[in-house]
């Protein structure tokens, strides 16, 4: 094997010659469903199994038929996937999986249908609306024993592990401050569907705007870094800067208070091009995530910051089909930023976040 004749924070990030190590996973071709198609993700997911063939999809519920329509012209579906029901569809194709790709209201309803037929869910952040839509959730997963799976974009980022790895290895000592970016210009600049767009500008359905969409993510990474700590406090502000465009709030901030470390989570619809990234601040070092695949770290001793490659995360871990691939298939156990324990955290912020910018309270979480 190679060896990189570089710092020792460098060290951790350089790639060695020798394969990165993985878990053994079943060669079996997994049998999807899919719960809706108002969610804009769904174009993805639909992109990137196109041509995978360890994942097979069996059917897809969508009360609106031109919506299916649409998806099965953009990526030649056979007309017999399309089902109106969902727990119809449960009962006619016995999938051993669901993806869900409704709005953010419907997640529960979702989860309640499968958990009457005992099948895994795997669904688009965030998890709910409210903390008690959460509890339901959570309710429904144990009595049925099926895993609740959340999906989020980051969960992927090779920055954001080697981040995690820094501070889990001690190497930049206890966190003290960590403040999270994520956003963009908003969901009508960049023409989500129309579906989309329509719950996404609807409180009822999305739980918010922004400070749901976007200040999911810095609540799910923060709670992960932290190991499942409930922050002590939330205090969150909102902006209406687009009131000609949106209903909802397109601007947030949440700050999150815990005994000895902050967290700010920025949340926009109003920035000028798409960001998410982190700043992770310890008591003698630092790192901060650069897109996807690199991150800025210095560590005590060192005189200035070195940009770094991180280093490959290993399957299952390095992408949402195989993780989801081996939770069902191999009984890999949940854990970390889609985990639903995880999540009910993630939620019980959102919820708060929401009531302190309502009030211009800061909401303190009971023990």
């Amino acid at each position: 094997m190679s060896r990189c004749l570089i710092t020792l924070s460098t060290l951790l990030f350089c790639l060695a010659m020798a394969a990165i190590p993985t878990t053994a996973q079943s060669t079996a071709t997994l049998r999807v469903a899919m719960a809706g198609l108002a969610h804009g993700h769904a174009d993805g997911f639909l992109n990137h199994i196109k041509d995978r063939h360890d994942i097979e999809l069996v059917g897809i519920a969508e009360p609106d038929k031109a919506i299916f329509d649409r998806y099965a012209a953009k990526f030649n579906l056979n007309p017999r996937l399309y089902h109106a029901d969902l727990d119809e569809l449960l009962a006619a194709t016995k999938p051993q999986a669901v993806l869900v790709y409704t709005n953010t209201r419907d997640h529960v309803r979702a989860v309640e249908i499968c958990a009457k037929h005992k099948i895994p869910v795997m669904m688009e952040k965030p998890l709910a609306i409210s903390i008690d839509d959460a509890r339901a959730i959570e309710r429904a997963a144990k009595s049925a024993n099926i895993p609740v799976l959340v999906n989020y974009e980051t969960s992927w980022y090779r920055s954001n592990r080697a981040a995690y790895d820094l501070v889990h290895e001690k190497k930049l000592g206890d966190i003290r401050k960590v403040v999270v970016h994520d956003g963009h210009s908003g969901p009508a600049k960049i023409n989500v569907q129309p579906e989309f767009f329509a719950w996404l500008n609807d409180a009822k359905l999305n739980g918010a705007g922004a400070l749901y969409d976007f200040g999911c993510y810095g609540a799910d990474l923060m709670t992960w870094l932290m190991d499942g700590r409930r922050p002590d406090s939330v205090t969150a502000v909102t902006g209406h800067f687009q009131p000609n465009t949106y209903k909802v709030d397109d601007e947030g901030t949440i700050v999150l208070e815990y005994p000895n470390a902050q967290a700010i989570l920025q949340a926009s619809w109003n920035w000028p091009f798409d960001r998410k990234d982190m700043e992770v601040y310890g008591e003698t070092g630092y790192a901060i995530t650069v897109k996807r695949d690199d991150v800025r770290v210095r560590l005590q001793g060192e005189n200035e910051d070195q940009l770094l490659n991180a280093k490959p995360i290993p399957a299952p871990e390095d992408d949402s089909i195989n993780y989801l691939h081996a939770v069902v298939l191999d009984n890999l156990k949940p854990s970390g930023l889609g985990a639903l324990d995880t999540n009910i955290v993630v939620t019980e912020i959102l919820d708060s976040a929401r009531q302190s910018a309502a009030s211009g309270k800061t909401i303190h979480l009971k023990p």
